[in-house]
């Protein structure tokens, strides 16, 4: 096991009515004018923002509100907020949504602070020391972002990076389960496999001495497996949606990835895919990862670490074949649960093209940094996963 700080600063707040709490958590951290961060308008016809709202003003904060945040959020509303927050003199933003909405209050938070061009911390060649304290009310299972270090943010030309800052981290998150009902299928689905795709990116390790938070991965990836089927056929299913929530702030909260090293290269490649083709992060997560772990079996020496994650999660015989093949049958079996649940697994039902491959490549840069940890990815080794992600 790997030498670890672990410091999660965020409360949580879980369960009916949690974003009732949203103006007591906010006045405990002395707030006075908050920034009330949202998306596309459904909270506000759900009556979910007034709730928010009226909290707040109950508590005897101030607000001002900025929507507009679309799914792989993007920078130029970063920077609107950012002026915005400076301009109103706020103290404290709150983000009324998922993880778009709450990566781009982040973005705001560092930037509202700073003088520099907010680009630079998604390229990471500035780190945020401070930002303003972020609130959170969670509307979506899925990304993880009330409680990580980082955000993630589009740029107009189609780039898509990530910032890591422990000034962002969120100092409260109001989890109501029932606020999920009404979601589409597909996008709690997108959630899930985004989930999935955390846990996974911890799980592919070089560390070794790490079977606990093999476990902790394991027992996460459990959980999802049963629930989202239970929440895909009753959308009011309150224990399954309330396990799926918490799956998804666990997945990437770093509890079942500290003391080891991560890969996160499955994310850097699915991350071009939603920049140039604009589609759902959890659907391009579904067709890359497993062409990741193919490519991860038969090139990398993943196929020891894959075989146990087919043994102990998707239930293939420990006696069975070759541990090549209990590797491949667990990505097969992967693949069949994700199209189940409506998720594409390939190029081709996910809308992406062959063809595109170089300019994804090109969009990746790998020659610019390292991208990878237990499969480091270059110029061919990108191809060749992209490849992969062209069959069905």
């Amino acid at each position: 096991m790997e030498s670890f700080t672990f410091h999660v600063p965020t409360k949580f707040v879980f369960g009916r009515g949690a974003e009732g709490k949203a103006g007591e958590e906010a006045k405990a951290l002395g707030a006075r004018r908050a920034l009330v961060h949202y998306g596309s308008g459904s909270c506000v016809r759900s009556g979910l923002l007034a709730r928010v709202e009226a909290s707040l003003r109950d508590a005897g904060i101030e607000t001002v509100a900025l929507g507009g945040v679309v799914p792989n959020p993007r920078l130029g509303l970063v920077k609107e907020g950012a002026a915005l927050a400076r301009k109103e003199r706020v103290d404290l933003v709150l983000a009324v949504g998922g993880g778009s909405v709450i990566d781009s209050a982040k973005g705001i938070a560092a930037g509202a602070l700073d003088e520099g061009e907010i680009w630079d911390f998604y390229e990471r060649t500035r780190v945020p020391q401070k930002a303003l304290p972020v609130g959170c009310v969670l509307t979506i299972a899925a990304a993880g972002s009330e409680s990580s270090w980082a955000s993630v943010v589009t740029r107009e030309d189609g780039r898509k990076r990530s910032l890591h800052a422990e000034a962002v981290k969120p100092k409260f998150a109001l989890l109501n389960p029932e606020l999920t009902f009404t979601l589409p299928p597909f996008q709690t689905a997108s959630g899930a496999a985004d989930m999935m795709a955390h846990v996974l990116e911890r799980y592919y390790s070089p560390s070794a001495g790490v079977d606990l938070t093999d476990r902790l991965c394991e027992g996460i990836l459990l959980s999802i497996l049963e629930n989202l089927p239970r929440a895909l056929k009753d959308p009011a299913d309150y224990d399954a949606r309330a396990n799926l929530m918490w799956a998804g702030t666990i997945a990437h909260n770093n509890t079942c990835g500290i003391g080891r090293v991560q890969d996160w290269g499955s994310h850097a490649l699915e991350h071009e895919l939603s920049g140039l083709y604009d589609c759902a992060h959890g659907a391009g997560l579904a067709v890359v990862f497993p062409a990741w772990m193919r490519y991860a079996v038969e090139h990398a020496g993943g196929a020891a670490r894959t075989a146990q994650l087919a043994v102990r999660v998707f239930g293939v015989d420990p006696r069975a074949g070759t541990e090549s093949g209990r590797a491949l049958e667990g990505i097969a079996r992967f693949k069949a649960f994700l199209e189940s649940c409506g998720l594409p697994t390939s190029f081709k039902a996910l809308g992406a093209k062959r063809e595109d491959i170089p300019r994804l490549v090109d969009m990746l840069e790998p020659e610019r940094r390292t991208i990878g940890q237990f499969l480091r990815l270059d110029r061919q080794t990108a191809t060749a996963v992209y490849e992969l992600c062209c069959q069905d």
